[in-house]
């Protein structure tokens, strides 16, 4: 087995139970990542569903193929971000979904490479981008921008309380040397925060709120996200259900309020109108799963 597949997905069963496979139907897995939901969901589907899944990441598109081998052509695989999922869908043949997935989290082989740059607890390159294909790294962002604009991103992408002194602190830095690696900057973060405000962290790293609003920066994750959501009322079939895993409130709120919003029209209906999140058991197995948050809905008409 490849190193990669030892990424755990989040909320398998529950998505699977909740989306209530039916044979045959087309699944899209917005986020195929490593293929762990998306294999589930194929042997819950009893043996002719066919999935088209959609990823930025070329390496781990590799991995996922990989592990969907056993599935054949059932399964069609593209590079792409799901703010294209039209063109995607047309690409497949794909007229409709009846199935629709999107695990928003990042997975735990692109976490603990390095020199993806996405860890604070690493030394990497400051990159962050999910697609190779994006020209702009973090390091443009921290170097790039000016002090107001990077203190706004890291407020509206991290909602960081401290984002001015932050920012006023990477750039007084960046007058000596460009800032080019993760510890670099974490430890910038890290001297800007108030010694008693380090100490109400519950354990959690000054930069932790930074390296996310960079990196949602970089890769354009909200955009995306809301792109994806608008989307659902035309590339889902009627009778179709899509779910959502989210992994921070600037997600979560966007799902939640998209999905009421459809439901508000009859369009839709929800069907879970409490948020899930993972039990004892996952959160035992795999912490990492601690933040992740499931909504889905049908569409009625």
């Amino acid at each position: 087995m490849d190193g990669g597949w030892a990424h755990r997905p989040v909320l398998v069963t529950e998505a699977v139970e909740l989306l209530a496979p039916a044979d045959p139907f087309v699944v899209v897995d917005c986020t195929v990542g490593l293929g762990g939901h998306a294999e589930a969901l194929l042997r819950a589907s009893g043996g002719r569903a066919r999935l088209v899944g959609i990823d930025a990441d070329d390496e781990n598109l590799r991995l996922c193929k990989a592990r969907l081998a056993p599935f054949g052509e059932r399964v069609r695989l593209f590079q792409a971000n799901f703010a294209e999922l039209p063109e995607v869908m047309d690409a497949a043949g794909v007229s409709a979904a009846d199935v629709l997935l999107a695990d928003l989290g990042v997975s735990s082989n692109q976490l603990d490479d390095p020199s993806r740059g996405l860890s604070f607890l690493a030394d990497g390159p400051l990159d962050m981008r999910l697609d190779r294909r994006i020209a702009r790294t973090a390091a443009d962002l921290v170097n790039g921008l000016a002090e107001s604009q990077l203190a706004d991103l890291i407020y509206a992408y991290g909602e960081e309380r401290y984002s001015r002194r932050i920012a006023r602190r990477i750039v007084e830095a960046r007058k000596r040397r460009r800032i080019e690696r993760t510890l670099e900057l974490a430890g910038l973060v890290a001297a800007a925060y108030p010694r008693a405000a380090g100490k109400t962290r519950r354990g959690a790293h000054p930069a932790t709120r930074t390296f996310q609003a960079l990196r949602i920066a970089v890769n354009d994750e909200l955009a995306s996200l809301e792109r994806l959501l608008s989307l659902l009322p035309s590339v889902l079939a009627v009778g179709g259900r899509a779910a959502v895993i989210s992994f921070h409130s600037l997600e979560d709120r966007r799902v939640k309020q998209s999905f009421a919003r459809w439901a508000s029209t009859g369009g839709a209906e929800l069907l879970n109108r409490k948020v899930i999140r993972p039990g004892r058991q996952e959160l035992a197995a795999n912490p990492r799963s601690r933040s992740a948050r499931l909504r889905a809905v049908e569409r009625v008409a």
